[in-house]
């Protein structure tokens, strides 16, 4: 299939892009400036649709994100430590994001002839984000053959919207992920903070994977007492 990538620059997506690239036809990356504060996400996205010979779509829509005020990740909200399972996280949701980018990223696909829009929502998202669970997956999949009924037949691709993080760890080791090029910290600073939901998800993910991590950490440790205090709360690392 001539499959579209929404790729951010994260593990996830970018080991998705890598998958495509083996498995189908890769025909662009697509990402979004919608005015996160990780914006340096976006650089890794153009490296990686350097690395893989394809075009890489940069998308402003920091006008629209100005808009979804409230969200740690483009308002003047702390972005919370812990592990990425708990409650506190919720302040990282950015209101329709998926949705939006989503809705875009088909439209390009139609005027591409493409055949699939790839996306990396995975199972750890189903906890916080409403748009990553599979029922969004297929009303948007629903919606979009009817938004293009006669014109263009595009499918949703999710591969990993039933797995685990450590599974897609997994998989990025299968198709030589450098995970060294890729950004999850939402806090944007020179190196990942280690502490952040993502951060902390990203360290577990290797670990329960058994695979080497070759990210930088400002403090590399502290996912370990994210899991413990997690673990305390009743939440299994299997449901992150």
């Amino acid at each position: 299939m001539k499959t579209i990538v929404v790729c951010s620059g994260g593990l996830d997506s970018v080991t998705l892009a890598h998958k495509i690239a083996n498995e189908a036809e890769l025909l662009r990356l697509v990402t979004f400036d919608y005015g996160q504060r990780h914006k340096k996400e976006i650089d890794f996205a153009r490296a990686c649709a350097e690395r893989l010979a394809v075009p890489c779509d940069v998308v402003d829509i920091g006008a629209i994100g100005k808009l979804l005020s409230g969200s740690a990740l483009t308002d003047d909200v702390d972005v919370p430590d812990g592990h990425y399972a708990e409650d506190s996280m919720k302040l990282t949701i950015v209101p329709n994001r998926n949705a939006i980018m989503l809705t875009i990223a088909f439209g390009i696909a139609a005027a591409q002839k493409a055949d699939a829009v790839a996306t990396a929502v995975h199972g750890g998202d189903h906890f916080i984000y409403p748009d990553c669970r599979p029922a969004f997956i297929d009303a948007f999949q629903a919606m979009q053959s009817q938004a293009l009924d006669g014109f263009a037949d595009i499918r949703l691709y999710t591969p990993f919207v039933s797995i685990s993080k450590s599974a897609i760890v997994s998989d990025g080791m299968r198709y030589q992920t450098p995970f060294e090029a890729t950004w999850s910290c939402y806090k944007g600073g020179d190196i990942h903070c280690g502490r952040c939901g993502t951060c902390v998800e990203r360290r577990e993910a290797f670990h329960l994977a058994g695979v080497n991590d070759p990210t930088s950490y400002a403090d590399p440790e502290f996912w370990q007492s994210a899991l413990l205090t997690a673990k305390h709360a009743g939440i299994k690392a299997s449901d992150a």
